[in-house]
């Protein structure tokens, strides 16, 4: 059986389609962008999330001491490193929460993942690179330059949905991230959430 992240959650209305789907992330996003949400709008979402799912939260290039608030306020269970972050944050986070770090990856080649292999986070995850964008591009990259000898489990994202599906989970990830693949109109979609959590669940 695979695993789901479903990520850009940030209505009511998205954690009530988690909960009845039940993926094994939820996923906050912090950074800029239409996604985005505050501390205190993910402080009441976490309460309502069903407790056995971890809630991820994103963040791109931000201070140490605003994502330490996030944990210290139980709104998120992990972290995920979206931006242009170094060992040195890693370690810094290390060292404040005992907390699962995910460093995500704009691919280019596969010299950007092995480089990323390197670091002390506990998974990686292996986005599309835009210049534009952090991440949210809602398109996929060429998922064959993954190596299959990485020391770091890995989460795949970047234009995942049930088109796709079958094919990103077969390239050995550890979770597929799934936000736009999940969406209609912008807006998290209850049957897309199904359907793609059936999917990966085997159900």
């Amino acid at each position: 059986m695979g695993r789901i992240k479903i990520c850009g959650l940030r209505r009511k209305e998205d954690i009530q389609y988690v909960n009845e789907c039940r993926p094994d992330y939820a996923g906050f996003v912090f950074a800029p962008s239409r996604r985005q949400i505050s501390l205190v709008e993910a402080i009441g979402l976490r309460q309502m999330l069903h407790p056995d799912i971890p809630a991820v939260g994103v963040y791109v290039n931000q201070p140490v001491s605003d994502i330490m608030d996030c944990v210290i306020e139980g709104a998120v269970d992990w972290i995920q490193l979206h931006g242009d972050e170094t060992e040195a944050t890693i370690q810094e986070i290390k060292c404040a929460a005992d907390v699962p770090i995910v460093k995500a990856v704009r691919v280019r080649n596969e010299a950007d993942i092995r480089r990323a292999d390197a670091l002390s986070c506990d998974y990686l995850l292996f986005d599309t690179y835009s210049e534009q964008s952090y991440g949210g591009t809602g398109k996929s990259f060429a998922w064959e330059m993954i190596p299959a000898d990485l020391k770091h489990p890995y989460f795949l994202a970047g234009g995942i949905d049930e088109n796709n599906i079958q094919p990103a989970m077969e390239t050995g990830c550890y979770a597929v991230d799934v936000s736009g693949g999940v969406e209609t109109d912008g807006f998290k979609d209850r049957d897309k959430i199904k359907r793609l959590v059936e999917a990966v669940h085997g159900n």
